[in-house]
Protein backbone atom coordinates (compact mmCIF):
# COMPACT_ATOMS: atom_id res chain seq x y z
CA UNK A 1 0.00 0.00 0.00
CA UNK A 2 3.01 2.41 0.64
CA UNK A 3 4.71 1.47 -2.22
CA UNK A 4 1.38 1.88 -4.70
CA UNK A 5 0.69 5.64 -2.54
CA UNK A 6 4.58 6.44 -2.76
CA UNK A 7 3.96 5.51 -6.85
CA UNK A 8 0.83 7.51 -7.11
CA UNK A 9 2.42 10.58 -5.67
CA UNK A 10 5.30 10.64 -8.00
CA UNK A 11 2.82 10.70 -10.91
CA UNK A 12 0.61 13.68 -9.65
CA UNK A 13 4.44 15.61 -9.21
CA UNK A 14 5.42 14.32 -12.60
CA UNK A 15 2.28 15.41 -14.12
CA UNK A 16 2.29 18.65 -12.29
CA UNK A 17 5.74 19.25 -13.49
CA UNK A 18 4.88 18.76 -17.26
CA UNK A 19 2.19 20.93 -16.70
CA UNK A 20 4.51 23.65 -15.22
CA UNK A 21 6.73 23.15 -18.02
CA UNK A 22 4.15 23.67 -20.46
CA UNK A 23 2.83 27.21 -18.74
CA UNK A 24 6.29 28.35 -18.47
CA UNK A 25 6.74 28.00 -22.25
CA UNK A 26 3.69 29.23 -23.12
CA UNK A 27 4.54 32.37 -20.83
CA UNK A 28 8.07 32.87 -22.88
CA UNK A 29 5.85 32.72 -26.36
CA UNK A 30 3.99 35.16 -25.33
CA UNK A 31 6.37 37.21 -23.72
CA UNK A 32 8.01 36.97 -27.38
CA UNK A 33 5.05 37.97 -28.99
CA UNK A 34 3.90 41.21 -26.70
CA UNK A 35 7.39 42.29 -27.65
CA UNK A 36 7.56 41.60 -31.01
CA UNK A 37 4.27 43.43 -31.43
CA UNK A 38 5.33 46.47 -29.43
CA UNK A 39 9.03 46.80 -30.31
CA UNK A 40 9.51 45.60 -34.16
CA UNK A 41 7.43 47.95 -36.22
CA UNK A 42 7.91 49.53 -39.42
CA UNK A 43 9.56 52.55 -39.77
CA UNK A 44 10.67 52.51 -43.42
CA UNK A 45 9.54 51.11 -46.51
CA UNK A 46 12.73 50.43 -49.65
CA UNK A 47 11.28 49.51 -52.82
CA UNK A 48 14.31 48.45 -55.19
CA UNK A 49 13.87 47.24 -58.90
CA UNK A 50 11.14 49.57 -60.14
CA UNK A 51 11.06 51.71 -63.40
CA UNK A 52 7.40 51.32 -64.86
CA UNK A 53 5.67 52.44 -61.17
CA UNK A 54 6.54 54.35 -58.78
CA UNK A 55 7.84 53.40 -55.16
CA UNK A 56 4.27 54.61 -53.93
CA UNK A 57 2.05 52.56 -56.13
CA UNK A 58 4.01 49.56 -55.02
CA UNK A 59 3.77 50.28 -51.26
CA UNK A 60 -0.29 50.72 -51.82
CA UNK A 61 -0.83 48.03 -54.12
CA UNK A 62 0.73 46.06 -51.50
CA UNK A 63 -1.07 47.49 -48.70
CA UNK A 64 1.91 48.17 -46.50
CA UNK A 65 2.16 51.22 -44.14
CA UNK A 66 5.04 52.31 -41.20
CA UNK A 67 3.25 51.41 -38.30
CA UNK A 68 2.78 47.74 -39.62
CA UNK A 69 4.38 44.70 -37.59
CA UNK A 70 7.55 43.91 -39.09
CA UNK A 71 6.99 39.87 -38.10
CA UNK A 72 3.26 39.47 -38.11
CA UNK A 73 3.36 40.86 -41.56
CA UNK A 74 2.24 37.71 -44.40
CA UNK A 75 4.89 38.50 -47.16
CA UNK A 76 3.13 36.36 -49.97
CA UNK A 77 -0.30 37.98 -49.47
CA UNK A 78 1.78 41.35 -49.73
CA UNK A 79 3.40 40.15 -53.08
CA UNK A 80 -0.16 38.37 -54.55
CA UNK A 81 -1.35 42.13 -54.12
CA UNK A 82 1.41 43.56 -56.13
CA UNK A 83 1.20 41.14 -58.83
CA UNK A 84 -2.68 41.74 -59.11
CA UNK A 85 -2.83 45.09 -59.16
CA UNK A 86 0.28 46.14 -61.00
CA UNK A 87 0.48 43.64 -64.04
CA UNK A 88 3.76 44.55 -65.20
CA UNK A 89 5.36 43.39 -62.23
CA UNK A 90 6.43 39.56 -62.27
CA UNK A 91 7.84 38.68 -59.16
CA UNK A 92 7.78 40.30 -55.31
CA UNK A 93 10.45 39.60 -52.73
CA UNK A 94 10.17 41.08 -49.18
CA UNK A 95 12.56 41.07 -46.56
CA UNK A 96 13.35 42.51 -43.11
CA UNK A 97 16.51 44.65 -42.35
CA UNK A 98 16.04 45.09 -38.32
CA UNK A 99 15.34 47.05 -36.21
CA UNK A 100 12.40 48.64 -39.26
CA UNK A 101 12.96 48.56 -42.33
CA UNK A 102 11.27 46.76 -45.00
CA UNK A 103 12.89 45.87 -48.12
CA UNK A 104 10.60 45.21 -51.11
CA UNK A 105 12.16 44.18 -54.40
CA UNK A 106 10.68 43.87 -57.49
CA UNK A 107 11.40 42.30 -61.33
CA UNK A 108 9.56 43.89 -64.13
CA UNK A 109 7.87 42.57 -67.61
CA UNK A 110 10.69 43.94 -70.19
CA UNK A 111 10.62 43.43 -73.54
CA UNK A 112 7.30 41.47 -73.31
CA UNK A 113 5.87 39.27 -76.70
CA UNK A 114 2.90 40.48 -78.22
CA UNK A 115 -0.13 38.63 -79.69
CA UNK A 116 -2.27 40.38 -82.33
CA UNK A 117 -5.82 39.84 -81.95
CA UNK A 118 -9.42 41.79 -81.80
CA UNK A 119 -7.27 44.88 -83.47
CA UNK A 120 -5.21 45.44 -80.51
CA UNK A 121 -1.32 44.28 -79.23
CA UNK A 122 -1.79 42.37 -76.47
CA UNK A 123 1.36 41.87 -73.95
CA UNK A 124 2.66 38.86 -72.06
CA UNK A 125 5.14 38.91 -69.48
CA UNK A 126 7.87 35.72 -69.08
CA UNK A 127 5.32 34.04 -67.33
CA UNK A 128 2.61 34.34 -69.90
CA UNK A 129 0.54 37.23 -67.94
CA UNK A 130 -1.11 39.84 -70.28
CA UNK A 131 0.51 42.97 -68.90
CA UNK A 132 -0.92 45.65 -71.46
CA UNK A 133 -2.52 46.74 -74.86
CA UNK A 134 -0.79 48.62 -77.08
CA UNK A 135 -2.29 49.63 -80.38
CA UNK A 136 -1.80 47.67 -83.66
CA UNK A 137 0.65 50.23 -85.14
CA UNK A 138 3.44 49.45 -82.81
CA UNK A 139 3.85 45.94 -83.41
CA UNK A 140 7.06 46.53 -84.74
CA UNK A 141 8.38 47.41 -80.85
CA UNK A 142 8.05 43.46 -80.09
CA UNK A 143 8.61 39.99 -80.78
CA UNK A 144 5.10 39.17 -82.77
CA UNK A 145 3.62 35.55 -81.19
CA UNK A 146 2.09 33.57 -84.47
CA UNK A 147 0.22 30.42 -84.05
CA UNK A 148 -2.16 31.51 -81.35
CA UNK A 149 -5.36 32.87 -80.77
CA UNK A 150 -6.40 34.08 -77.05
CA UNK A 151 -9.51 33.42 -75.18
CA UNK A 152 -11.05 36.56 -73.26
CA UNK A 153 -7.84 38.11 -73.10
CA UNK A 154 -7.82 40.50 -69.95
CA UNK A 155 -4.62 42.66 -68.89
CA UNK A 156 -3.75 41.61 -65.44
CA UNK A 157 -4.90 37.70 -66.14
CA UNK A 158 -2.47 34.39 -67.49
CA UNK A 159 -3.45 33.91 -71.21
CA UNK A 160 -6.04 31.11 -71.98
CA UNK A 161 -5.97 29.49 -75.30
CA UNK A 162 -8.32 26.61 -77.08
CA UNK A 163 -6.93 23.26 -76.15
CA UNK A 164 -5.18 22.23 -79.10
CA UNK A 165 -2.51 25.14 -78.78
CA UNK A 166 -1.77 24.58 -75.17
CA UNK A 167 1.54 22.71 -75.77
CA UNK A 168 2.20 25.17 -77.93
CA UNK A 169 1.38 28.21 -75.17
CA UNK A 170 3.66 26.22 -72.75
CA UNK A 171 6.85 26.01 -75.55
CA UNK A 172 6.08 30.00 -75.97
CA UNK A 173 7.01 30.31 -72.62
CA UNK A 174 9.90 28.26 -72.43
CA UNK A 175 11.44 29.81 -75.20
CA UNK A 176 10.39 33.59 -74.60
CA UNK A 177 12.00 32.32 -70.59
CA UNK A 178 15.72 31.12 -72.91
CA UNK A 179 15.56 34.38 -74.92
CA UNK A 180 15.11 36.54 -71.72
CA UNK A 181 18.05 34.90 -69.79
CA UNK A 182 20.24 35.73 -72.53
CA UNK A 183 19.45 39.01 -73.02
CA UNK A 184 18.20 37.74 -77.02
CA UNK A 185 14.39 38.82 -77.04
CA UNK A 186 14.63 42.34 -77.86
CA UNK A 187 16.55 41.26 -81.00
CA UNK A 188 13.49 38.86 -82.18
CA UNK A 189 10.71 40.41 -84.13
CA UNK A 190 8.84 37.35 -84.43
CA UNK A 191 8.07 34.14 -82.89
CA UNK A 192 6.34 31.88 -85.31
CA UNK A 193 4.37 28.54 -83.57
CA UNK A 194 1.83 27.83 -86.66
CA UNK A 195 3.84 24.42 -87.31
CA UNK A 196 3.64 20.91 -85.66
CA UNK A 197 7.18 20.14 -85.24
CA UNK A 198 8.78 23.57 -85.42
CA UNK A 199 9.11 27.21 -84.07
CA UNK A 200 10.30 29.59 -86.14
CA UNK A 201 12.10 32.98 -85.18
CA UNK A 202 12.93 36.11 -86.94
CA UNK A 203 16.02 36.76 -85.39
CA UNK A 204 18.18 40.40 -86.14
CA UNK A 205 15.62 40.98 -88.43
CA UNK A 206 18.04 39.03 -90.93
CA UNK A 207 17.44 35.86 -89.98
CA UNK A 208 14.07 33.43 -89.95
CA UNK A 209 15.63 30.78 -87.81
CA UNK A 210 14.27 26.99 -87.77
CA UNK A 211 14.21 25.11 -84.70
CA UNK A 212 12.15 21.94 -83.36
CA UNK A 213 10.02 22.14 -80.80
CA UNK A 214 11.87 19.27 -78.92
CA UNK A 215 14.95 21.57 -78.78
CA UNK A 216 16.67 22.05 -76.02
CA UNK A 217 16.81 25.78 -76.75
CA UNK A 218 19.58 27.23 -73.87
CA UNK A 219 22.03 25.39 -76.12
CA UNK A 220 20.19 25.88 -79.40
CA UNK A 221 20.42 29.83 -78.50
CA UNK A 222 23.93 30.03 -77.70
CA UNK A 223 24.66 27.88 -81.08
CA UNK A 224 22.62 30.56 -83.07
CA UNK A 225 24.82 33.67 -81.47
CA UNK A 226 28.12 31.77 -82.50
CA UNK A 227 26.20 30.90 -85.81
CA UNK A 228 25.13 34.55 -86.54
CA UNK A 229 28.87 35.91 -84.93
CA UNK A 230 30.88 33.76 -88.67
CA UNK A 231 28.57 35.58 -91.17
CA UNK A 232 29.17 38.99 -92.69
CA UNK A 233 27.16 41.68 -91.09
CA UNK A 234 25.27 42.32 -94.31
CA UNK A 235 24.34 38.63 -94.92
CA UNK A 236 20.71 37.76 -94.38
CA UNK A 237 18.90 34.55 -94.90
CA UNK A 238 17.09 31.42 -93.42
CA UNK A 239 19.82 29.33 -90.40
CA UNK A 240 18.33 25.72 -90.00
CA UNK A 241 18.79 24.45 -86.50
CA UNK A 242 16.58 21.35 -86.73
CA UNK A 243 19.82 19.03 -87.27
CA UNK A 244 21.98 17.77 -84.08
CA UNK A 245 25.48 19.16 -83.96
CA UNK A 246 25.04 21.34 -86.88
CA UNK A 247 23.58 24.45 -88.55
CA UNK A 248 22.96 25.58 -92.14
CA UNK A 249 22.89 28.56 -93.45
CA UNK A 250 20.73 29.38 -96.53
CA UNK A 251 20.97 32.66 -97.80
CA UNK A 252 18.29 35.14 -98.75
Amino acid sequence: MARRSRYNRKRRQGRFSFLYKVLVFAAICGAIAVALALFFKVETISVAGNSRYSSDQIVEAGGISPGDNMFFLNKYKVSEKITSALPYIETVRISRQLPGTLVVVVTECTAPAAIQQEGKLWLLSGDGKIVDTKPVGSADQYAMVKGLSLESPQVGADIQVPEEQQAAARLLLTVTGQLRNKDMLSDVQSIDLSDAASVVIRYLDRFDVTFRRDADFDYKLDYLVAVVERLEVNEVGAIDMTQEGKASFIPG
